[in-house]
């Protein structure tokens, strides 16, 4: 399992010496939240905070666009440095074309799917699919506490990847710390996503070693 801390917990005043400090501990990519107000009630980033980090870190910029019409935006966020990119099925009519989209840009495409919103509205585009974030919060901010319901889910497109054989990489968002990290585990997931339990803690390292279940020699 691997981990990705979110900047949405971050220190904005001093968001390049934070991002240093979680690649020191051993995370191995960035997950940046662009909220628009409108799909979610939160504002956050846009592009040019993306362009700031581009080349200043070695990590790569996972964005995950929780926008409404977030296809008007792959280019800016593309060109901006994103490393992987995702969006939501509820605010995308056309997924299939809107992933390719991304995909012939040479950027990894992903999914986000909210709590309430069943697999089934990805099941014939998942093939197609980098990777699939699995909402366990509803989205909008942070520090939300996990939705237990959501490991069922986990473990039931845990099965549908493994069916088909897919390369597809199941990943988490919200409510991630000791103890429900270990749950995702076990359910199936790849990368999980925690903000406050990472970027909230005096030493980071021992937060993502304790996050991935490693000792502090690891």
């Amino acid at each position: 399992m691997k981990i990705a801390p979110s900047i949405l917990s971050a220190d904005f005043g001093r968001l390049l010496e934070d991002v240093e400090s979680v690649e020191k501990a051993g995370a191995h990519m960035l997950h940046i939240d662009v909220m628009d107000g409108h799909f979610v009630p939160n504002i956050t980033i846009g592009p040019v905070v993306i362009q700031s980090l581009k080349g200043r870190t070695k990590l790569p910029l996972d964005v995950h666009l929780m926008i409404e019409q977030p296809e008007r935006y792959f280019d800016e966020f593309i060109q901006a440095g994103a490393s992987a990119l995702s969006f939501h099925v509820e605010a995308c009519v056309h997924l299939h074309k809107a992933i390719h989209e991304i995909k012939e840009k040479g950027v990894r495409a992903g999914v986000g799917l909210n709590p309430g919103t069943a697999l089934t509205s990805i099941e014939y585009i998942l093939p197609d699919l980098d990777f699939v974030v699995v909402m366990t919060v509803n989205p909008g901010f942070g520090g939300q506490a996990f939705i237990p319901s959501v490991l069922s889910k986990i473990e039931e497109l845990r099965r549908m990847i493994d069916e088909q054989n897919l390369p597809t990489i199941i990943s988490v968002d919200g409510g991630i710390n000791e103890k429900t990290a270990p749950l995702v585990k076990k359910a199936g997931v790849d990368v999980i996503v925690a903000g406050s339990a990472v970027f909230g803690q005096k030493d980071r390292k021992k937060a993502v070693n304790k996050l991935l279940g490693r000792s502090q020699k690891d």
